[in-house]
């Protein structure tokens, strides 16, 4: 397995440019819950062994590296944009809100931003998006590693509260354990009510239920870390 590196960090800081953060989200395909994006800063050269992109390892090895991400990391910034605002504003605005979010959390002020994907906006900052940048860039994928974990922290909160779903296993993606809760008990509050909904497309209808008022309007948080961040 091929593992990221400080190659494209490397170039930067050779022109002068530090500190750097790496920006990465967790979230944007699932059919439920919110979109999370992690931005981390680490002194110039450090790595961590195992460190790659989050999709790539398995639960207890994020779990771990999530630790050490955090203990090595000058700082570690996290947004967290809710179901009712990828609603509203689209699944790529909230993801960009998100990672400012993120950015915005950071204790140390970043000098340039390494972005995962091929879409990115800031009106202050400098920034180069990289695609498949969680396998490339080690300070990306320690930022995956950060929004997973969080977000899937996230997904087991939800499923203590709709067990039904099946939320601690699939983290809210259209599996086929996922669409059949769907068809037998409708949408729960969190769901992306804007996403076409796989078992919709099958020609079967699919209702609200199961509301709960006390998640409505969770709308969007940021929060920073320097080694609490859980």
């Amino acid at each position: 397995m091929t593992v990221p590196t400080l190659d494209i960090e490397r170039a930067i800081w050779n022109d002068g440019v530090e500190p750097i953060a790496g920006v990465d989200e967790a979230g944007r395909g699932p059919l439920a819950g919110p979109v999370v994006a992690a931005a981390v800063v680490f002194p110039r050269d450090v790595t961590i062994p195992g460190v790659n992109d989050s999709k790539k390892l398995r639960e207890r090895d994020r779990e771990e590296l999530f630790d050490a991400i955090r203990a090595a990391a000058s700082c570690v910034g996290v947004g967290i944009v809710d179901h009712e605002t990828i609603d509203r504003v689209n699944i790529l605005q909230a993801t960009v809100r998100a990672m400012h979010q993120a950015i915005d959390a950071l204790t140390v002020p970043p000098a340039f931003l390494l972005v995962d994907g091929n879409y990115f906006r800031h009106e202050r900052l400098k920034f180069r998006t990289v695609v498949d940048g969680d396998a490339l860039s080690f300070t990306i994928a320690a930022a995956s590693v950060i929004a997973k974990v969080t977000r899937d922290r996230l997904m087991r909160e939800y499923d203590r509260e709709f067990p039904e779903y099946g939320f601690i296993r699939h983290k809210g993606y259209g599996t086929p354990e996922h669409l059949a809760a769907i068809r037998r008990y409708g949408l729960c509050t969190i769901h992306r009510r804007s996403f076409r909904m796989p078992c919709e497309a099958e020609g079967i209808s699919v209702r609200s239920s199961h509301e709960h008022p006390q998640h409505e309007g969770t709308g969007e948080r940021g929060r920073t870390d320097r080694g609490s961040l859980s």
